[in-house]
């Protein structure tokens, strides 16, 4: 017999194996405590093994699922034991009984001999809330994929589905009272005139929920508001600031039409449908959104400027914050509680909601201080949508919902984490697993294991048992990583690539590709030296099979390659191109502005400072910059230029004035160049590429800052 799997996804916290093992077969008998689970484990056993086990009337061996008086399980806590007596699920809860259950299908899955070790597991989580975020307003997606996620939710013991209902780009839930939300706001009319949508009927919504229900997997929606409202503001345009008509968006981004907070018909119309919500949901939470919502049209709406001089507000946030609290309020009245992105720490965080901190961890932290609960789901490690070249399983695995610094009380406030999949660029249910497989199962186990004890070695090696499981389930998963990463290295004034496979068995056949002639294709041993400018086209092998696509990575040889950098205004967090050496560095970016080559500066100029290895003749300076309107990304206004042999006189170098259109959408780089017919030794370059300063006003998101991004500056 080949060695049984005890491969479990979560970690359990205590497992105690024995010698022995046992044989599922079809005489065995189900007793239980907890019908639910009595029914969950005999339709497991008659859909996914063809074994119909029956009541405790029949069969001379048994699986038991049993409350335990004399231990004290947490909610979700639970024992299994399996041994020559038959199997044992004892736990206080439910909840706590189908996470045993949860266990003992996957020791099942594991071991497709139905041969079961003899063992004996404690378990429990870590933290309350272990969610996926399901965005299904940009692309919908029918109630049986809905259905799908809940049971894998359920196998890997997550307790949340947030189901993003409400956007932009789609109304996606049935509200009697107002049934143009679905006739209008759940339709859009894309680019090429086709019509886009769908809805979920009230009955969908209900079976789901119990469906759901039946997994304890609480399903928490999201109604958006203030901002991210288009749809429901084209279906009524009155509640907004300025009128109709309004489109269902068919674009992404962020969106200037938001509820008017002035029009008191507003708020009547918000509890209406969440009155109908509550009706649906009966989950402790609803989150409202509250993020992205930009202000412009308050600013403008004497409506919006009269509800500030009546209630005292100072600014716009503060509105914002009057708008929450008023929901809140609300919601509070019939027994719910919010959760809100933590923008509605803008203007005064009120007492009771829970922040969901997305812009990194410190809104998490702001709302812990107040005495809040907070959910983490950072962009750095918890966004699905993004790509795998910014976010692999072991970036996910890698997250610690608790920073540092914060107090035992602080710490017991964060009540967890969520995973969350925006489906802006998800069309299908085949590109949604992808997306989600296997990095949810990372998150799974960082929010129910406990985190001082993890080893991601270990945790691959359990994951690879695992894919036989999800096959099983019909779910098309992606890779755990791209097949490679790489930095740059500098030294003695060069630049150097270095290449870094994702794992031990994987080579790598690189080929530069340059303007007057290509490499042969070698074999990487060591880093590559950039000694001219082109695309090194790499291709990972596994197997002496290639393993994923080709990767091409555009690097430039250049005077001001390792020249030292200094800023007048700091690059963002988010967007570093590897630190103050990514403008030098020799890498240059591409379509994808989170391939880590591009260099962020919201709301102010770029104005930064080389000094070169020696002084040189210097005839151009180029700089590459991106634009992609829908992130509120724009090619500067104009990029000047000022050179020094000391750094202390400085000469005008240069100017030139983009010519790049602001309201040009999609994604694209745009070079701006300065020449000089001076040609003089310099050792000091000083570059000032101008922001536009604010999105413009034609804009969906007028009035925010905006943003410059650069990849390298070019110096020959």
């Amino acid at each position: 017999m080949s060695k049984l799997s005890l491969d479990i996804i979560p970690n359990p916290r205590s497992v105690i194996v024995r010698e022995g093992s046992l044989i599922l077969d079809g005489s065995w008998r189900i007793d239980s405590e907890f019908i639910p689970a009595e029914d969950e484990l005999v339709e497991f056993f008659r859909s996914e093994l063809g074994l119909n086990f029956k009541s405790t009337e029949v069969g001379n061996k048994e699986i038991s699922i049993r409350r335990d008086p004399k231990t004290k399980f947490p909610q979700e806590g639970y024992r299994l034991e399996i041994d020559e007596e038959g199997i044992r699920i004892n736990a206080n809860t439910e909840i706590g009984a189908q996470r045993g259950l949860s266990t003992l299908k996957q020791l099942i899955y594991l071991n497709d001999n139905l041969a079961l070790p003899f063992v004996e597991i404690q378990d429990w989580p870590a933290f309350s809330h272990r969610g996926l975020l399901l965005d299904c307003s940009r692309h919908f997606f029918e109630p049986e994929v809905v259905k799908k996620y809940i049971d894998l939710l359920a196998l890997y013991k997550m307790n949340t589905l947030h189901w993003h209902l409400t956007e932009d780009q789609g109304w996606r839930i049935a509200i009697d009272k107002y049934p143009k939300l679905t006739e209008v706001g759940a339709y859009r009319t894309e680019a090429d005139g086709s019509i886009y949508g769908g809805y979920y009927t009230k009955e969908n919504i209900r079976e789901i929920v119990a469906y759901a229900a039946s997994k304890h997997i609480e399903v928490i929606p999201e109604v958006e508001m203030p901002g991210h409202s288009q749809a429901a503001l084209a279906a009524y345009p009155h509640l907004s600031c300025a009128g109709g008509p309004i489109a269902v968006a068919n674009d992404w981004g962020v969106f200037k039409e938001i509820y008017c907070a002035g029009n008191d018909s507003v708020f009547i119309f918000l509890e209406d449908v969440l009155t109908e919500v509550m009706e649906l949901f009966p989950s402790r939470f609803i989150h409202i959104g509250g993020d992205e919502a930009p202000k412009s049209r308050w600013e403008t709406c004497e409506k919006c400027q009269a509800r500030m001089a009546r209630e005292g507000l100072t600014d716009e946030a503060e509105l914002q914050s009057y708008f929450i609290r008023r929901i809140q309020n609300f919601l509070h009245k019939n027994g719910r509680e919010i959760i809100g992105w933590d923008e509605i720490l803008e203007g005064g965080l009120t007492e009771g909601a829970v922040v969901q901190s997305w812009r990194g961890m410190n809104g998490g932290v702001e709302a812990v201080k107040h005495g809040n609960e907070a959910i983490m789901s950072p962009t750095s490690h918890a966004y699905l949508d993004y790509d795998l070249d910014a976010i692999n399983v072991e970036k996910v695995y890698s997250f610690n919902p608790v920073p540092s610094g914060l107090t035992a009380n602080e710490q017991k406030l964060i009540i967890g984490g969520e995973c969350n999949m925006w489906t802006e660029h998800v069309p299908d249910e085949a590109t949604l697993d992808k997306k989600v497989f296997p990095r949810l199962i990372a998150m799974a186990e960082v929010l129910w294991s406990d985190s001082t004890d993890r080893d991601f070695n270990e945790f691959i090696d359990r994951l690879q048992m695992h894919y036989p499981m999800l096959d099983e389930q019909k779910v098309r998963y992606g890779e755990e990583s791209v097949p490679m990463s790489h930095t740059m290295i500098l030294d003695s004034g060069r630049s150097f690539l270095k290449l870094l496979p994702y794992s031990d068995d994987i080579n790598l056949l690189y080929q530069f590709h340059s303007s007057d002639s290509n490499s042969v294709v070698r074999e990487y041993q060591k880093p590559l030296l950039i000694d001219r400018s082109g695309t090194v086209n790499i291709q990972a092998m596994r197997n002496d099979n290639p393993y994923g696509d080709s990767i091409d990575i555009p690097v430039a040889y250049h005077s001001a390659l390792a020249a030292e950098v200094n800023y007048q205004d700091p690059y963002s967090q988010w967007y570093t191109a590897g630190g103050e050496s990514g403008l030098v560095d020799g890498k240059l970016g591409t379509l994808n502005f989170r391939d880590g080559a591009w260099q962020g500066f919201q709301g102010h100029d770029l104005v930064c400072t080389l000094k070169l290895n020696s002084p040189t003749r210097v005839s151009t300076v180029t700089a590459n910059f991106y634009q992609y309107s829908n992130s509120w990304i724009f090619i500067p206004s104009e990029m000047s230029v000022e050179v020094s042999p000391d750094g202390e006189a400085w000469n005008n170098f240069g100017i030139v004035q983009s010519d790049s259109d602001p309201k040009k959408r999609g994604k694209f780089i745009k070079a701006l160049k300065v020449k000089s017919n001076n040609v003089d030794e310099v050792l000091f370059i000083r570059l000032n590429a101008k922001s536009i300063g604010q999105v413009p006003s034609w804009h969906e998101a007028a009035g925010s800052e905006a943003w410059i991004f650069i990849d390298e500056i070019i110096a020959k």
